[in-house]
């Protein structure tokens, strides 16, 4: 007898997950991991904390952007439900955040993978697939073990590795080089 079709995960899914898990769905597939460990945590929360005055809210800053914490976005016609560290929109493309709304449609024009050894192949792979499919612009993938921020652009439909900066180096990386970025890994 024929092994049954596998059926596609969708929101309820999601939802059912246990609430000390990470639920994304990409292709259809359930994919869930725990809560970030607290380096990335403090790195991601580093990382949005620089970000935010200067570009969101204008502080110091050109302002322009929109720029939330682990947004949900269901973006495109896919069923695809994916969970970024960092994303953010500029502003003519969301004039306003939509406080009503439990996730976000419109895919960001930059977003930011902190990755932990549990989550770095399908941050790296399967994810940044379904970004360049959706037409995100921007990506960076922090790794707070490694010390590391790569930088990406999307070109076409694929990645261009565009910098990377390790250790102790200061960044001004795109979309955000007016702001140059430092002590990312402090504790």
């Amino acid at each position: 007898m024929a092994d049954p079709a596998k059926r596609r995960a969708s929101y309820s899914d999601v939802l059912a997950t246990p609430r000390h898990l990470v639920a994304e769905v990409v292709y259809g597939v359930l994919h869930t991991h725990p809560r970030p460990a607290v380096p990335h945590a403090r790195a991601s929360s580093r990382l949005g904390g620089k970000l935010s005055g200067p570009f969101d809210e204008g502080k110091g800053g050109p302002g322009g952007w929109v720029v939330l914490d682990e947004p949900e976005l269901h973006p495109g016609a896919e069923p695809d439900i994916l969970v970024p560290d960092l994303a953010g929109w500029r502003r003519e493309r969301m004039p306003r955040v939509p406080m009503q709304d439990a996730f976000l449609t419109l895919a960001p024009d930059w977003l930011c993978e902190v990755v932990s050894p549990s989550t770095q192949a399908f941050d790296r792979g399967e994810k940044m697939d379904v970004y360049a499919r959706e037409r995100v612009r921007h990506a960076w993938i922090v790794d707070p073990l490694a010390k590391l921020l790569e930088v990406f652009r999307l070109e076409g439909d694929k990645w261009l590795h565009v910098a990377t900066f390790w250790g102790d180096a200061k960044a001004r990386a795109e979309p955000f080089e007016a702001l140059e970025l430092e002590s990312l890994w402090a504790e």
